[in-house]
């Protein structure tokens, strides 16, 4: 049986012009859009959200744990945003906090065994999630997606450095 994909709609025709960057930005968006709110879905099935797993995998990824400060750098949002969002992971067990040794002002975030475990649940399911939703797209279309939005990256610092 086969399953018809729904359709994800463009703000244009889909067809390259003379305004190609401002196209290649919109379907990059719809595409980035469609996951995110599908990764939303998923994640509110099991009773977490996108922001909330953002955290935990930052954390995964500093077994140290790290100060509000760095856990706002490396999610790129502001400390207030993080700071109710990790009190409502410590209620729930999933982390600790704990002042700095070094800076008594600062707190150390690290992930509590159970966060740990519930992290690597969610963690597991997101990458199937991911791998779902790209199965279509053969592996030398992944290599020439992958090679050319690292070219993006370059060419929108470069252009970010300029501007600033």
């Amino acid at each position: 049986m086969s399953v018809e994909a729904p359709i994800i709609l463009e703000k244009h025709d889909g067809a390259l012009d003379e305004r190609s960057s401002v196209r290649l930005w919109l379907r990059l968006l719809s595409c980035t859009m469609a996951i995110e709110k599908e990764l939303q879905r998923r994640l509110s099935d099991r009773g977490a959200t996108l922001p909330r797993f953002d955290v935990l995998a930052a954390l995964d990824r500093a077994p140290d744990g790290l100060t509000m400060g760095a856990l706002s750098r490396a999610l790129l949002v502001s400390n207030g945003n993080v700071t109710g969002l990790v009190r409502k992971l410590a209620s729930d067990g999933l982390v600790a906090m704990e002042t700095d040794p070094g800076d008594r002002r600062s707190s150390i975030v690290r992930l509590t065994e159970r966060g740990a475990r519930e992290f690597a649940a969610l963690a597991q399911d997101h990458s199937h999630w991911i791998d779902a939703m790209l199965a279509e797209v053969p592996p030398p279309v992944r290599d020439s997606l992958y090679a050319g939005l690292g070219a993006l990256k370059v060419s929108i610092a470069k252009e970010i450095a300029v501007g600033s």
